[in-house]
């Protein structure tokens, strides 16, 4: 397959289990170099637990990812740091609070048996719009915006072709949320990275991503480029994820989502549609028939109804 036509991450119907837990159940996705691949889903849905698959931090119970037409399982930890690397959620745990600025982000060029790294990490500070002097200080003394910009850095300072990012701007005040994901739509167009977007947050889906995958009990059941997805969602429960979206009107109360009772159980996965004991439109083919692997519009939309 010629370079420019290989994917950046692919996956390959990877399933994951701990004990009776499916927390990835038979998810096949592939991810365009350059693209920005936003996964979205209630907590428990499995998008955490598909991230560290792809970044190699915990293996597939079956299934395969490539990265760049490499298998993943193939390479060494080294190799697989230069290729991809993460951004997490929390930018005060995931900071040594006892290094200094200059020591995080240096650690992975360390790791790769460098030692002059003084002068790429301040190159690399000034890239996340940190001056030269936050390298002398202690993570606890920046804040947590100036923080998630240091692991930022540290994630870029390999220069990866493909960052994950994990919920990267939950735990930030909202303004400082525009200005991290304004930085990673800046650092992508320069860099010419591929994103892996992972959050619950759908306005900030929508803003950075070019294609949205819909997770529900471990399974991907829609998937489209972002603007087919907001503007026409197909399947009942992305419809849900996006009626449950609060607004900054005060009269209009808490949104309802129509959802039936019954939260979902991965332990425990419902015969048929996965998803037919909340949907509002189950029929009763939905209770026995697998909707996995459907198409409606030319996309994946596992939802019996939708395909019809």
């Amino acid at each position: 397959m010629p370079a420019s036509l290989t994917p950046a991450i692919e996956i390959r119907e990877v399933t994951r289990s701990f004990g009776p837990v499916r927390a990835v159940d038979g998810v096949s996705l592939s991810v365009p170099t350059g693209g920005v691949m936003g996964i979205v889903g209630e907590s428990g849905c499995g998008k955490s637990t598909l991230a560290r698959i792809i970044l190699g931090l915990i293996a597939p119970s079956s299934g395969e990812v490539l990265v760049e037409g490499q298998h993943l399982a193939s390479l060494d930890r080294r190799a697989r740091a230069r290729l991809i690397q993460p951004v997490f959620q929390d930018p005060y745990s995931s900071l040594n609070p006892r290094h200094r600025i200059r020591d995080i982000v240096a650690l992975p060029l360390r790791a790769q048996g460098e030692r002059d790294t003084e002068g790429k990490v301040i190159e690399m500070l000034g890239r996340v719009g940190l001056s030269a002097a936050m390298a002398d200080r202690l993570p606890g003394q920046l804040s947590g915006g100036q923080r998630q910009r240091v692991a930022i850095a540290r994630a870029l300072i390999l220069r990866p072709r493909i960052v994950a990012c994990d919920e990267p701007t939950s735990a930030l005040d909202v303004s400082v949320q525009a200005q991290i994901l304004n930085l990673l739509a800046e650092l992508r167009r320069d860099l010419g990275l591929t994103l892996l977007f992972i959050s619950h947050n759908l306005a900030v889906v929508e803003h950075i991503a070019t294609e949205v995958a819909v997770m529900y009990l471990g399974r991907i059941v829609e998937h489209a480029a972002v603007d087919v997805l907001f503007q026409e969602p197909r399947h009942p429960y992305t419809k849900a994820l996006l009626a449950s979206v609060l607004t900054p009107e005060p009269g209009r109360g808490l949104p309802d989502s129509g959802l039936r009772e019954g939260y979902p159980d991965p332990a425990n996965i419902p015969p048929g549609c996965r998803f037919h004991p909340r949907c509002p439109i189950a029929v009763d083919r939905c209770r026995t028939d697998s909707p996995a692997g459907l198409t409606a519009q030319g996309r994946l939309v596992e939802c019996l109804l939708a395909a019809d």
